[in-house]
């Protein structure tokens, strides 16, 4: 009887120590596809601020070109005395 009980527990455990092997893989499995999909998160987010600094650069050079372009119609107003004194 006490060979029943004996193989029973074993049993048991047996079957336990299966089904944590199986949680640890399922865990792990898991555990990489989150960090894949942190990867991929961090790689759009690196793609957003390149896009942003582009965008910056864009209106600094647009800014720089206004900028220009106001200096000439001032010298142009004032050779043809077109400016009006306030």
């Amino acid at each position: 009887m006490t060979e029943n009980i004996e193989h029973l527990i074993l049993e048991q455990f047996r079957a336990l120590r299966n089904q944590i092997t199986a949680l640890q893989t399922n865990m792990h499995n898991e555990f990489n596809d989150v960090k894949h999909r942190i990867n991929r998160v961090e790689s759009a987010i690196a793609g957003i601020r390149r896009d942003e600094a582009g965008t910056a650069e864009d209106i600094a050079r647009q800014q720089a070109a206004i900028d220009r372009l106001k200096d000439r119609l001032d010298r142009i107003e004032r050779r043809l005395e077109l400016v009006d004194d306030i």
